[in-house]
């Protein structure tokens, strides 16, 4: 069964989906599309591991900021809502990609999808100097979704 809908731009279907997570669930909730993961493997080679951190502010705090790996600190404030491994044959990369549980209270019901568009975003993201931001694109999921956020 496929439990993503359909996106309007071909170009921005997700190619990796992150692994699972978060207790009691089966199915993955966020993905990358090829344009994130070349990008990713290109600020991985200039920075080192990366991660990614989606919080709830505004502006460029509502988009996705990729760190490399420990720059940003998550703690019980934060879900982790999977894993990549955006590396090729053997050669693994894994990368992580966190929430604020604020926000994640607010988009529980949403696959999220990362991709890429020309443009300038946060001056603390990593990709800001390639002319490029990371984006999110968002799916209702058409399936129940468990109620694993913690108060």
């Amino acid at each position: 069964m496929d439990r993503i809908q359909p996106q309007e731009d071909i170009s921005a279907q997700p190619v990796l989906e992150a692994s699972v997570t978060l207790p009691g669930e089966d199915f993955s909730r966020v993905a990358l599309t090829g344009d994130a993961v070349d990008l990713l493997r290109k600020l991985w080679d200039q920075h080192g591991p990366l991660m990614f951190h989606q919080s709830g502010g505004c502006c460029d705090g509502s988009a996705p900021m990729c760190y490399p790996a420990g720059d940003f600190l998550t703690g019980d404030s934060d879900v982790l809502l999977g894993r990549f491994d955006i590396g090729t044959a053997g050669d693994a990369k894994p990368l992580g990609f966190w929430m604020a549980r604020e926000q994640f209270a607010y988009w529980s019901h949403t696959h999220l999808t990362v991709d890429v568009v020309a443009g300038r975003g946060s001056g603390f993201s990593v990709e800001s100097p390639e002319g490029k931001r990371f984006l999110i694109r968002s799916t209702l999921m058409d399936w129940d979704v468990p109620d694993v956020r913690q108060d």
